[in-house]
């Protein structure tokens, strides 16, 4: 795409050129100042100078430079100067293209008092000449200064989207640390009693076979507790001993989450359906979930009803709900959607799924699915 533009743009430039020639020879041949002689020498120095405006991208103030001659010569090469001197001003600094301007004017005075033009005069043609040089440098510096202006915001854009990148890796880091924290105790839990009920049947022969029995029993749950947090956890690594980035552990504690938030001011209605014992992964996620999306209500959409929802069936389901307030809170800072990212990587380890959103009825909402073998 872009060699075809360049290319329209020589073609055309070219055509340009040629068409001021053009319009230099009817004049000088109309005017009777433009003899045979002089007509053969303007055109074979013009046509170098036409062809010589394709390699203006390349070397833009050399191609200018050669074309110092050719104006000195004949104004059959003034279309093709002026737009060697544009090139000059796309592609170099304003300064460069002021003194090859300048350079410009000069060589053609010469010309213009040995074959002043009838109407102009040589002041008249060398004002005209300052003028044009005036606005096709204008005309190249705003188009340069556009040019850079589009990087730039490329540059921006991408550096943007590396950042939002980053930001996104660490968020799921920290939320990862905050999960591996949260499951170490209950793992360092798990190991110890198999450790401890495998150390006795080790070390003691007098136990009877209900004794073995169920101290197999225990090492057996236990260790399938284990596995079940550990797959939650897999590829996590605790990069923090803080411990004040571990939460509460799971729907135990959810009255007095309810409790908190309805102290603090909010209304919470809670229907809480779920029988039965949960795996102590989907325990803590659904756990969270109700945490985050009261954060997100208290914060995003104060004095408006929160619902909640705990059901169980073939999944567990979590939802969330507000409806959006009339005017949202002037003083609320951005989020930072750390706790919306927080929750996806929690509910995807825990192989659940997870959406959010604003819904067509006006309200927003946190809904989440996670598996319930029973």
């Amino acid at each position: 795409m872009r060699v075809v533009r360049n290319l329209a743009v020589d073609v055309t430039s070219s055509v340009i050129a040629l068409l001021v020639a053009l319009m230099a020879v009817t004049a000088g041949l109309d005017g009777g100042y433009l003899s045979d002689e002089r007509l053969f020498v303007s055109l074979l120095v013009t046509a170098p100078a036409v062809v010589a405006l394709w390699f203006r991208r390349r070397w833009p103030v050399g191609v200018a430079l050669a074309l110092l001659g050719p104006i000195a010569i004949t104004d059959l090469a003034g279309g093709a100067a002026l737009i060697a001197v544009f090139g000059v001003a796309v592609h170099r600094p304003l300064r460069t293209a002021l003194w090859v301007g300048l350079l410009h004017l000069a060589a053609g005075i010469p010309f213009s008092i040995r074959y002043p033009d009838p109407d102009l005069r040589a002041i008249g043609t060398n004002t005209l000449a300052l003028l044009l040089l005036a606005i096709v440098i204008a005309w190249g510096t705003a188009v340069r200064a556009r040019r850079e202006l589009i990087v730039s915001l490329r540059e921006r854009a991408v550096r943007a989207e590396d950042e939002a990148r980053q930001r996104a890796e660490m968020l799921r880091g920290l939320e990862r640390e905050r999960i591996a924290r949260e499951m170490h105790d209950v793992l360092a839990h798990r190991i110890s009693l198999i450790s401890l009920h495998a150390g006795a049947l080790e070390i003691r022969d007098d136990l009877t076979r209900e004794q073995v029995a169920d101290a197999g029993s225990t090492i057996r749950t236990s260790a399938h507790q284990a596995m079940e947090e550990l797959r939650e956890i897999l590829g996590v690594l605790r990069a923090s001993d803080r411990d004040e980035v571990r939460p509460r552990q799971g729907l135990a504690d959810l009255d007095e989450l309810i409790g908190e938030a309805r102290k603090a001011g909010m209304t919470v209605h809670l229907e809480h359906h779920l029988d039965g014992e949960l795996p102590a992964a989907v325990d803590r996620t659904a756990f969270r979930l109700v945490q985050e999306g009261l954060t997100n209500a208290r914060k995003h959409a104060p004095g408006v009803p929160v619902a909640v929802l705990l059901e169980g069936g073939d999944e567990v389901r979590v939802r969330i709900s507000n409806p959006l307030p009339e005017r949202f809170p002037v003083a609320a800072l951005p989020g930072a959607r750390s706790g919306l990212e927080g929750l996806a990587e929690r509910v995807a380890l825990a192989g659940g799924r997870f959406v959010h959103g604003v819904r067509r009825d006006g309200t927003f909402t946190l809904e989440a699915w996670l598996p319930w073998e029973k």
